[in-house]
């Protein structure tokens, strides 16, 4: 056989096929020889198995998302379609919803654990005597915001000793009521990811309106939206790349935290409809690296563990070749104002992952720095790491036992008991003008049986605030000027925000009182912590 020609046991007939360009230059005229009842395989659709077979013989053509899209861009859909079998992909980042199920195995004399903590962490028991789950986001009793569960995990995966402390109530068959002992994963006869939420398929980019910075999960946030932040690897994503879960199912096979691991189901937060596709992940943490697993600790918020996700996207038809070309300025998520303490926070505008990969976006008109929570170059790497498994065929495709819900919507929480609102308690505030003179406004606090006043200027728009101690002390010492005594820097509250968010702010801050505002800074009343008393009063 020479070069390229294919033999065929008669020759009755024969035809050429061109070959189109690929990225490693087998651009060539091939002369292929067909007999009479040969047959042409479908040239529109692939299947798992053939690409299976082309990766057990080596010859399977694998990409990473980013090439993918290079290469329609330079050479169309249906090149792109004829050339590759696979795209891997690829995210890093914080994923909350994540911990890890382990079997320790029976003590003797046998415990049925009631109580655990490793490394000073609680530990979940929902199963039987020393099924425990290690919880990401749960965190030490001795070092909180600093240690937690997925630490457990890194450490764990990472082949250090970790503490175990048990309590238990004590039976007849399980006499043991104290344990303590130290464990390492070789240890373990379980030790497996069990993440309920991850592989966001987007997520929102983050700003706080609030005259305060606040600690959030999505990290530190300035205020009056000075900056801003986003998670998620955008056109890197898997569910991205796969947005109506054609390949992406029950069973699926994908790359996670280094090792292996599977879909296990759709998580109860996936919308797919929405683009805001989650799934539920399992794999052997045994054979995980920390390179891909990490645990985090977010300042002021609490811990929480990182994990590296990859999934192949099998080409198996055009449609998935253009679905896999997507690009950061075809995916767009809301910038969302977290300084608003509510599930349904307002949304200021949609924004491009595009526009957030340069690194800054206009909000209200200003352009603030923006930061990624996400890993775009571990994603990568995960991604690279996959392909490479693929081309030696260390890793071969699956399809889902069961596709993922196209139409499910996440539903919030039934609520049987209200939670008051600053709204409900708040009466009028009692204001002034700066220019107003001092004994005008004692006078005021006295008619009006008020102890605070709220400087505003012509507009309505509050710049200060006053207290009876403040105008008590500038008539004993003679002050004549009421700016001389306001206080500038004001603490406010939304009418929209909760009671309990509001009585939180006045103990931080000392005081006794908060002004209560529109958007535009506008008094709309005040709120006391005699009003908050009142109402818990009213709730016992």
């Amino acid at each position: 056989m020479k070069g390229n020609q294919i033999p065929s046991g008669n020759k009755k007939s024969s035809t050429h096929i061109f070959f189109p360009k690929t990225l490693n230059t087998r651009t060539r005229l091939c002369r292929c020889y067909l007999s009479e009842d040969a047959t042409i395989p479908n040239q529109n659709t692939r299947t798992i198995e053939e690409i299976n077979a082309k990766i057990k013989k080596g010859d399977a053509q694998v990409l990473t998302a980013e090439e993918m899209k290079r290469l329609v861009e330079s050479s169309g859909i249906e090149v792109a379609f004829k050339e590759v079998d696979v795209v891997t992909t690829g995210t890093f980042g914080a994923m909350c919803s994540s911990g890890a199920i382990i079997n320790t195995g029976h003590s003797d004399p046998p415990i049925k654990i009631d109580k655990a903590w490793i490394n000073d962490v609680p530990m979940c028991h929902p199963g039987a005597a020393v099924d425990l789950y290690i919880g990401a986001t749960a965190m030490s009793e001795t070092t909180p915001f600093e240690y937690g569960g997925g630490h457990v995990i890194e450490d764990l995966v990472n082949g250090k000793e970790v503490d175990l402390k048990a309590t238990a109530y004590g039976t007849d068959c399980y006499p043991r009521t104290q344990l303590r002992t130290q464990l390492t994963k070789d240890d373990l006869n379980q030790f497996y990811l069990l993440n309920f939420r991850n592989c966001y398929q987007r997520y929102n980019c983050a700003v706080n309106s609030r005259d305060e910075t606040i600690y959030t999960y999505m990290g530190k946030l300035l205020p009056h939206c000075r900056n801003a932040t986003f998670s998620g690897a955008g056109e890197l994503n898997p569910l991205m790349n796969d947005p109506d879960f054609e390949t992406i199912g029950i069973g699926t096979r994908i790359f996670l935290g280094g090792a292996r691991g599977y879909v296990k189901r759709k998580n109860k937060q996936h919308e797919a409809k929405s683009m805001n596709g989650t799934l539920m992940v399992r794999g052997d943490a045994k054979k995980m690296s920390q390179e891909f697993l990490q645990g985090a600790a977010l300042t002021k918020y609490g811990t929480s563990l990182y994990v590296g996700i990859g999934i192949p996207i099998p080409i198996l038809n055009v449609g998935l070749a253009k679905k896999t070309a997507v690009r950061d300025d075809e995916i767009f998520t809301n910038v969302v104002d977290y300084g608003v303490p509510r599930r349904d926070r307002p949304k200021l505008r949609k924004v491009s992952y595009g526009e957030l990969k340069s690194g800054s976006i206009v909000v209200d008109d200003k352009r603030v720095r923006v930061s990624s929570l996400s890993s775009l170059k571990v994603a990568r790497r995960i991604a690279a790491t996959l392909k490479q498994w693929i081309k030696q065929g260390d890793f071969f495709l699956t399809l889902p036992v069961e596709r993922l819900p196209l139409d499910s919507v996440f539903k919030p929480m039934r609520e049987t008991e209200g939670t008051p609102f600053v709204a409900g308690v708040m009466h009028a505030g009692v204001t002034c003008l700066e220019n107003e003179s001092i004994r005008d406004v004692a006078s005021r606090i006295v008619t009006r049986s008020v102890n605070h006043i709220i400087v505003v200027d012509e507009q309505g728009k509050v710049t200060g605030i006053v207290t009876s101690w403040d105008i008590t002390r500038a008539m004993a010492e003679g002050v004549k000027a009421l700016a001389d005594v306001v206080s500038r820097r004001v603490v406010t509250a939304k009418p929209d925000e909760p009671l309990e968010v509001a009585s939180k702010r006045m103990a931080k801050h000392n005081i006794n009182a908060l002004p209560v505002i529109d958007n535009e800074g506008k008094v709309l009343g005040i709120v006391t912590s005699e009003d908050v008393s009142k109402l818990l009063g009213k709730a016992r």
